[in-house]
C-alpha cells in the first residue's frame, strides 16, 4: 500500500485540518499582498472626498486615524463604520456636497495637525 493512501487513512481528520489551515494562510497572505499594492499606488493617495467613499477608506487614504476624522464630524468613533458619505450626510440631514466640501477643506489641516 502506498504511504499517502496509508496517512489518508489513518490521520484523515489532520490531513483535512492541515488543508484548511493552508487554506486560510492562503486567503489571508493574497488579501494583504492585494491591499499593500493597492495603498502603495500613489493614485489611491489623498484622494478627494467622494460620496460612494467609507470613513475608513477616507482616513486610510488620507493616512489619518479614523476615530480623529469621526471627531472632526462630531462623531462617535467607530459609529459610522461601514457608511458612505453619501449615507452619512442623509443620516445628518445635511446635503452630501456641504459634507464633502467640509472634508476636502478640512483633510489638510487634520494631515498637518500633530
Amino acid at each position: 500500500m502506498r504511504r499517502g493512501a496509508q496517512l489518508w487513512r489513518r490521520h484523515r481528520l489532520a490531513i483535512l485540518g492541515f488543508g484548511l489551515a493552508l487554506a486560510l494562510v492562503v486567503v489571508f497572505a493574497v488579501r494583504l499582498t492585494v491591499a499593500a499594492f493597492y495603498w502603495s499606488d500613489p493614485a489611491h493617495r489623498r484622494i478627494p472626498p467622494e460620496g460612494w467613499m467609507t470613513m475608513g477608506y477616507l482616513a486610510r487614504s488620507w493616512q489619518l486615524d479614523p476615530a480623529e476624522l469621526a471627531a472632526h464630524l462630531g462623531l462617535e468613533p467607530g459609529s459610522a463604520r461601514g457608511l458612505t458619505l453619501a449615507e452619512l450626510a442623509r443620516a445628518r440631514a445635511i446635503p452630501e456636497d456641504r459634507l464633502l466640501a467640509d472634508l476636502a477643506a478640512a483633510l489638510p489641516d487634520l494631515v498637518k495637525a500633530p
